[in-house]
């Protein structure tokens, strides 16, 4: 159990946004989370697992310039 668990707070600042958007996140069951009692935390691993399926990679046109 090394995993480290964040509360919605750490990961809108992990994300660099308001605590709004993970709490989206958290309804809408786009992310994995954990219940403890009345508290929600959601595992490191989820975040970056999230992060990486969200991540788009710039697109190479003909004259190398991103498009």
């Amino acid at each position: 159990m090394n995993e480290r668990y964040l509360s919605v707070v750490q990961v809108a600042e992990l994300l660099g946004t308001t605590v709004r958007f993970p709490r989206r996140l958290i309804e809408e069951r786009r992310i994995t989370y954990v219940k403890v009692g009345r508290h929600v935390r959601i595992p490191e691993s989820a975040v970056r697992e999230y992060i990486a399926a969200h991540t788009i990679e710039p697109h190479r046109s003909r004259l190398g310039v991103a498009a």
